[in-house]
């Protein structure tokens, strides 16, 4: 018996066909992943109908709804029975045609896929029909019969109940908390990429898209709109081909981070013949550069596209198509990491009108909070450390009692925090400010003008004052003697950058901008924002009009500008470089549509005199210190930003249930908002404790004027 049973163990297992619908639904699992998985086969799928128009409704993170409407040539009718049938497709016929496949999709996998693992409705409408049609699927076939119904130009697809039928798989994402987020980063990947058609990404019931990019001819407008100005301001152009028959043929641009560029994990878009992939090996490539060339080591925003011939590419190797393979792909890399390496250190060695930072020069030297506490007291007597409580201030080359001292510290990252006074002044006075201008009376007359209506008494607060900390967004608190005064930061710094580009006058160093800008857009946009409706197209083709003569105008004077001010404007219209009036300081990138549009109004180009005037005036304004415009994080303000986030939560639980999921993505992008207002607020707040106060004590005579009307104003 015992024999029997161990002969009856022994015996292979018998092999036997797996039912159809067993088949189809392991599949599935393996071609839609998770709701992202779905939203990237649907998307695709609206690029390859030709669509200018695409639009995704998200519900409960994908799972309960996932709506994708597009406005493309749509589905013919007679296509609708076979349309979710495995393996039908409209991009080939033949294997051979793989070989020159431009299409995304190709497999004819997506939807029968969805259909087995969730319910599938298509409302679709071509060209020349009166109305559309709309049909339900199940398993790969009609539920019913296609329903005549209104319709609009496109297609529309969702999908309801996805993972229905896999249990462990809803559950599994049910406790993930980044299934929306994921959308989000896929549809702005999309945007950045295809900037021709319009893309938005919205919670169901939500009445804001958390993506949403409309057609335009500029990528850099496209990565600003989807990712933000500060990503947008740290980017560099980068392009690098080869058309060696012998190695490798391929042409690929993008752009990639700069050294201002801080963030934690790296963000890398990549498209490779218009399909959205990843490619290990590149991505690592690129992050040894990284690490190698840029002193922080920072992670890298980079976004590529690469283009080869269709035939040295396999889009066959993944079951998401998520992954391609490259004919000569290692030699492909080495070329592209050498042109970003190159890159990268060329940009180190000019400078580049991005975030405002200090480099210390050679004399300047670092000092630790513990040696501060064993440096000598500058009044002769013992090194005796005396309490906090009891400091007071009395010389403005001592820099203990400052106002900082008795907040709780915080960390900013990148901003230098522990310079000496002491060494900071003697790096501002080893900045150059040329005694001698052009030799013209005019500027010689305006300079003259500034030294007779210098207020004395103000001079002397003015040269020995000291710095304590910022009162609130516009007013510095400063101690003269034993008075305390509250300055006006705005007003100060704008006339202090007006007589510095007096004084400079022909003689400044340039900066250059990363990517020139066109000055024609530039006063559209500030000609938009002071439009009492900036939402309004009714004064769009005047605006035009103006931007255009005004445009011409300036490249007219172009020679004039360039000789005196610095400022480039090239045969184009294009803004390329500006003046450096304040040595390493960068102004508000934001003000440059507000400068162009004064430069182009407000000069009277006859008179030289009033000319010089209102120019340096007009670059005095746009280099003033003011506040950013992003409110300031701290007390009321934050509590905003909180009522804000909690306003759209609560606004999006009226029309459906918000899960964990969603709660977190919504802290992540406040939190995000919050980190950039707070690092726009520290550095304007170093600048002008280090930057404009000692500038100020050098170079600064404060008119007449300053003692009425508010600039300075005495506390006690």
């Amino acid at each position: 018996m015992e024999v029997e049973e161990a002969q009856v163990a022994t015996e292979p297992p018998k092999i036997h066909r797996l039912d159809e619908s067993v088949v189809n639904r392991i599949a599935a699992g393996e071609v839609i992943q998770r709701p992202v998985s779905a939203v990237k086969e649907l998307v695709e799928n609206s690029l390859d109908a030709h669509s200018s128009s695409i639009n995704v409704v998200v519900k409960d993170g994908g799972l309960k709804l996932i709506q994708v409407y597009d406005d493309g040539h749509g589905i013919r009718y007679e296509d609708l029975p076979i349309l979710c049938e495995r393996h039908t497709t409209s991009k080939l016929s033949s294997f051979e045609d793989l070989q020159s496949i431009k299409s995304m999709g190709f497999r004819g996998e997506a939807l029968a896929s969805m259909t087995y693992v969730a319910h599938v409705t298509v409302t679709t409408i071509t060209k020349g029909q009166l109305h559309g049609y709309r049909v339900s699927y199940k398993d790969g076939v009609m539920e019913n019969e296609p329903k005549a119904c209104a319709a609009v130009k496109g297609t529309q697809i969702m999908i309801e109940n996805l993972f229905y039928n896999m249990s462990a798989r809803r559950k599994n994402l049910q406790n993930s908390a980044d299934d929306y987020s994921k959308i989000v980063d896929l549809l702005s990947r999309f945007a950045i990429h295809h900037i021709s058609v319009s893309l938005s990404c919205r919670k169901h019931g939500a009445g804001r898209a958390d993506v949403s990019s409309v057609a335009t001819v500029s990528r850099i407008d496209a990565i600003r709109s989807v990712y933000g100005v500060s990503v947008a301001r740290s980017l560099m152009k980068i392009e690098a081909s080869d058309k060696d028959l012998s190695s490798s043929i391929f042409q690929m641009d993008g752009f990639i981070s700069n050294s201002e560029y801080v963030a934690k994990k790296i963000t890398m878009v990549l498209f490779i013949n218009d399909r959205l992939v990843d490619c290990t090996a590149l991505k690592r490539a690129l992050e040894i550069v990284y690490a190698a060339t840029l002193p922080k080591a920072s992670k890298p925003f980079i976004y590529m596209s690469i283009v080869l011939p269709p035939e040295h590419v396999d889009v066959n190797v993944h079951p998401t198509k998520r992954e391609v393979s490259l004919l000569n792909q290692e030699v492909i890399i080495e070329k592209i990491q050498s042109v970003v390496e190159s890159r990268l250190r060329s940009s180190n060695e000019t400078q580049i009108f991005q975030e405002q930072t200090v480099e210390p020069s050679s004399s300047c030297q670092m000092i630790s909070s513990k040696d501060s506490n064993r440096n000598p007291s500058p009044l002769g007597s013992k090194s005796q450390k005396v309490p906090v409580n009891k400091m007071v201030r009395t010389d403005s080359s001592y820099p203990a009692g400052r106002l900082h001292i008795y907040l709780q510290a915080q960390s900013h990252g990148h901003l230098v925090k522990n310079m000496s006074l002491t060494a900071v002044r003697s790096s501002v006075r080893q900045r150059r400010n040329p005694k001698e201008t052009a030799d013209l009376t005019s500027i010689h007359e305006l300079i003259a003008e500034i030294d007779s209506n210098c207020h004395s008494g103000m001079l002397d607060i003015v040269r020995h004052c000291t710095y304590i900390g910022m009162a609130d967004d516009v007013f510095a608190l400063l101690q003269h003697d034993t008075h305390l005064y509250l300055a006006n930061v705005v007003s100060l710094s704008k006339e202090l950058m007006y007589q510095q580009v007096l004084r400079r006058f022909a003689h400044f160093n340039a900066i250059q901008l990363s990517n020139p800008a066109p000055l024609k857009e530039l006063i559209v946009l500030a000609l938009k924002e002071g439009d009492t409706d900036p939402e309004s197209t009714e004064n769009d083709e005047l605006n035009e009009k103006i931007a255009e003569m005004n445009t011409e105008l300036l490249k007219q004077k172009a020679d004039l500008i360039q000789e005196y001010f610095s400022i480039h404007i090239d045969k184009d219209g294009n803004l390329s470089r500006l003046p450096v009036v304040l040595d390493q300081y960068t102004p508000d990138m934001d003000r440059v549509p507000e400068f162009a549009l004064c430069l182009a109004n407000d000069v009277d180009w006859e008179e030289e005199k009033k000319c010089f005037q209102v120019i340096s005036a007009a670059l005095g304004n746009f280099y003033a210190m003011h506040p950013p415009m992003l409110p300031n994080p701290s007390g009321d303000v934050l509590q905003f930003y909180q009522k804000r986030k909690l306003f759209r939560n609560n606004e999006e639980s009226l029309s459906c249930s918000t899960d964990g999921d969603d709660m977190m993505t919504e802290d992540e992008i406040e939190h995000e908002l919050v980190a950039e207002a707070e690092t726009a607020w520290a550095q304007r707040e170093w600048s002008i404790q280090h930057v404009l106060f000692p500038s100020m004590r050098l170079f600064f005579k404060p008119p007449n004027s300053m003692a009425t009307n508010g600039t300075f104003v005495r506390v006690s």
